[in-house]
């Protein structure tokens, strides 16, 4: 019942966006002829017909792939907020936009929940062969953007030994962040000037950015997360 809330909530909050924001890109399917006998060479047509030469039946090529400028109402790449990274580069999620992406909020001062969900991440990713981490990005977006500052989270990801170009730490202001995290159906909620209490969610997106699989726990089997990941790098 939870995962069909959070579904409608998600339309109905995307709806909303696409309404005003240019949507992005998809991929549609397109067929190609030529000349049998290549009359004309290695001339490309876009429609049947007839070789203006030979007279013959110009035949289909190869279905090809042509990206449009299209992606799912339900897209988490239609938001417009911007963010800061480790790195001190502004981006927009739709930056990400052709990868797995695999996403968690904590913030870096946590003591309790977010080193478990830390390592979660870490698990995660450990078990996602070489070949195929070049198509996953593990991002880790703060809860706390007063303090978790693009330089402190760059601190956090050195401590944590999470510093190749698959590791992204986001940072951004405290509406998009709230924003953000209703998207994500994270609650989180300031306790005292250093501490949050919020949930423990891992959150899985495919390429187009669609919410694929999600987990919610500490220090739990991430078996089917992983194996989403996969299915979806393949």
């Amino acid at each position: 019942m939870k995962k069909i809330v959070h579904t409608l909530f998600l339309f109905i909050f995307f709806a909303t966006l696409t309404s005003c924001h240019t949507k992005k890109k998809d991929d549609l399917a397109i067929i190609e002829y030529q000349c049998p006998m290549k009359c004309e060479a290695d001339k490309i047509f876009d429609e049947p017909g007839n070789c203006a030469i030979c007279k013959m039946n110009l035949q289909p090529l190869e279905t090809k792939i042509k990206e449009t400028d299209e992606i799912s109402d339900l897209s988490i790449y239609n938001l417009p907020s911007k963010w800061k990274t480790q790195n001190n580069t502004e981006i927009e999620l739709k930056g990400l936009k052709g990868d797995v992406v695999v996403m968690v909020m904590i913030y870096t001062t946590c003591k309790a929940a977010c080193p478990r969900l830390v390592a979660d991440m870490r698990g995660i990713e450990a078990q996602i062969p070489e070949a195929q981490k070049d198509k996953i990005k593990l991002v880790l977006v703060s809860i706390d953007p007063e303090t978790d500052t693009p330089e402190r989270l760059k601190e956090f990801s050195i401590e944590n030994e999470m510093k190749s170009d698959q590791w992204i730490f986001l940072t951004g202001s405290e509406s998009d962040t709230r924003e953000f995290a209703a998207v994500l159906a994270v609650n989180y909620k300031q306790i005292s000037p250093m501490d949050f209490s919020h949930s423990n969610i891992i959150s899985v997106f495919d390429q187009q950015g669609e919410l694929a699989h999600q987990k919610e726990g500490l220090g739990v089997n991430h078996e089917e997360t992983v194996s989403k990941i996969l299915e979806l790098v393949d």
